[in-house]
């Protein structure tokens, strides 16, 4: 947990912005553009680039809310869900109901299907994260695996979720970051000049591969995000870092 308090630098925009956009709504048609073009490779994607180590990230955040998700009558949300792999994880810890939200209409549909493979009820939305369907405090567990660093209004995104959470609910935010120390160059390079390279020639879509490097860059330091969180009324939040500092757990209590 940290203690660490901050403001947001004057110079940094709200949410994501793709190279040569400036208006959120704008940049949401991008994001969802993209991630639409590259659905049907994204599970591949996802693995090869990360070695892996994606499933294992996605594991730790389960397995840190397994408390909360195993108690009776629990409702889950899969924020930004993607195919639904972090819906999946935390199922394998014992969750029931668990209910998935993605703008992309390919991704929500990979979403559904997986969960019907797995004979669990496909419980989805196709929503944007910034105005969701559902009700004020209808989930007591929200995860967001790798998708709010592409919301458009990051402040915007948290109230949201702090919305839709009941008193008492938690959140889990699973992000990139960039590692310190005598990890920084190395992996600077592979994120920086490989990935993009692999990703946009197995996916036919350079631009997106090209986005994934400047979306992390754009995000915020993991103290600055931890001291947004407690500004949109979370409590006891904690962050915790993973693999060196290549990806974060943020976590925080309604």
């Amino acid at each position: 947990m940290t203690s660490s308090k901050a403001t947001p630098p004057s110079s940094s925009a709200p949410g994501t912005r793709p190279t040569g956009i400036n208006e959120e709504k704008a940049a949401s048609q991008y994001v969802r553009a993209m991630f639409t073009g590259i659905a049907g490779r994204y599970d591949l994607l996802n693995h090869l680039l990360s070695f892996q180590m994606d499933r294992y990230w996605r594991r730790v955040l389960s397995r840190q809310l397994r408390a909360r998700i195993k108690q009776p009558n629990m409702r889950a949300l899969d924020l930004c869900c993607g195919t639904g792999d972090q819906a999946l994880s935390l199922a394998a810890q014992g969750a029931a109901a668990i209910y998935c939200s993605d703008f992309s209409h390919p991704m929500i549909t990979r979403a559904s299907d997986k969960l019907r493979q797995r004979s669990l009820p496909p419980l989805v939305s196709e929503a944007d994260a910034l105005q969701l369907p559902f009700a004020d405090n209808s989930f007591d567990v929200l995860v967001c695996s790798f998708g709010f660093r592409n919301l458009v209004n990051y402040r915007a995104g948290l109230q949201e979720i702090h919305r839709v959470l009941r008193p008492g609910g938690e959140a889990g935010i699973l992000e990139f970051s960039e590692p310190r120390g005598i990890m920084k160059p190395f992996y600077s390079f592979y994120f920086h000049h490989v990935l993009p390279r692999v990703g946009g020639w197995i996916s036919g879509s350079k631009k997106s591969y090209t986005y994934l490097p400047r979306s992390v860059d754009h995000f915020p330091a993991p103290h600055i995000f931890t001291e947004w969180m407690r500004e949109s009324s979370f409590r006891d939040v904690q962050e915790h870092k993973l693999t060196g500092g290549v990806a974060f757990i943020y976590r925080g209590t309604k």
